[in-house]
């Protein structure tokens, strides 16, 4: 599990790209020592696993499925990314909850200064909307943000200036497409009351009709 609370940004280094899988050399722009092999490490919010690592760097595999549904496909050699280890027991939770596992791309539709803030608003499948709410949190590669507007397939975020400095979010541009986590205690919460929502009884039809009455001479 993550928060969300970026560590700081790092670049890629290499690629190995075997089919659809990719194996990624990442160097963090920050001190991080002590590796485990085998940690996790978010890298613009997708949850990867340390195989290897040397002073400055870390290698991690990506399998098919998730270069196919994350924009780690759009990664090229020196491309920044979003970094973040993983939440230790005991830790500070700044941010929120977050799993590491993408659920859809969002696509930036635009971006608009607000005082010292940004405003940015991205689209998003109309299936996730039910996890979106306004003031509710969601992870845009990796970051923990709130929500401050949404609909059916959008949503706004203000990014404060700690934020476009600390993370990959001030170069994002409209037409860019970013990893999004919905809240994974929304999830929870739908999944639960699905059953009783699909289950609920529905008003019986009835087998009065105007030919029924009509026929027994009503």
């Amino acid at each position: 599990m993550f928060t969300g609370i970026i560590w700081g940004v790092g670049q890629i280094a290499a690629l190995d790209r075997r089919g659809g899988e990719t194996r990624f050399t990442v160097r963090p722009g920050f001190a991080l020592a002590d590796y485990a092999l085998g940690e996790s490490i978010a890298v613009n919010g997708v949850c990867l696993t340390v195989e290897t690592f040397g002073d400055g760097w870390f290698t991690a595999y990506a399998s098919a499925e998730t270069m196919s549904v994350t924009n780690l496909g759009a990664q090229r050699v020196s491309s920044t990314v979003n970094l973040e280890r993983a939440l230790a027991m005991g830790d500070r939770l700044g941010g929120h909850l977050v799993s590491g596992h993408v659920d859809c791309l969002a696509e930036v539709l635009s971006v608009r200064q607000a005082g010292q803030s940004k405003i940015y608003r991205l689209g998003f499948p109309s299936t996730f909307a039910a996890q979106v709410i306004s003031k509710g949190s969601v992870a845009l590669d990796g970051i923990s943000l709130t929500v401050n507007d949404c609909g059916q397939d959008y949503l706004e975020v203000n990014i404060i200036p700690a934020t476009q400095r600390e993370t990959t979010i001030s170069g994002w541009t409209p037409g860019q497409r970013v990893n999004m986590e919905t809240d994974v205690i929304g999830k929870y919460v739908q999944r639960m009351l699905s059953p009783w929502n699909e289950g609920r009884p529905q008003p019986a039809s009835s087998s009065i009709t105007p030919d029924f009455l009509k026929e027994h001479g009503f």
